[in-house]
């Protein structure tokens, strides 16, 4: 399972496009809101912080999440790979990635993401991170959470 280095990138003009051509697999499509949904969330929503996932110079994923300055906690709220790139170990890159720049932030102490309970690869990824379920939210989606060390 070669790690690849992943990069998360601000979404922009240049990488757009490839956001939006990018795909779940049909049993994924329930699971997750559009990137195109998303994207215009995230110009609504100035606390909404988009990035593009980058593998070998390709943006393979998106994702998105909060973490507001007067709040302990961030939110990651959107997260998918295109579905010809899952089963590489870029999810859990990029998990990592996105937990390394939410850690560097400074004033954020616990992150939460939520995910459809039936979502098997979602639970088990988090998990992997230590991220502990809560209970389900009023959408009926899982919500995990995972402290992170001071």
């Amino acid at each position: 399972m070669g790690d690849q280095p992943v990069v998360l990138e601000p979404v922009g003009k240049g990488n757009r496009a490839a956001i939006l051509a990018l795909e779940l697999l049909p049993r994924q499509q329930g699971f997750v809101a559009s990137n195109a949904e998303s994207l215009a969330e995230a110009k609504q929503d100035d606390e909404a912080i988009a990035r593009a996932v980058i593998a070998d110079g390709r943006v393979v994923g998106f994702l998105m999440y909060s973490a507001p300055e007067d709040d302990d906690e961030a939110i990651i709220y959107r997260f998918m790979i295109d579905r010809r790139e899952q089963g590489k170990g870029l999810g859990r890159a990029a998990v990592a990635k996105a937990l390394e720049e939410i850690a560097k932030l400074g004033h954020i102490r616990r992150v939460s993401i939520c995910y459809e309970p039936e979502n098997e690869a979602a639970r088990r990824l988090y998990a992997g991170f230590g991220f502990v379920e809560q209970g389900l939210d009023e959408d009926d989606e899982m919500i995990a959470a995972l402290e992170l060390d001071g």
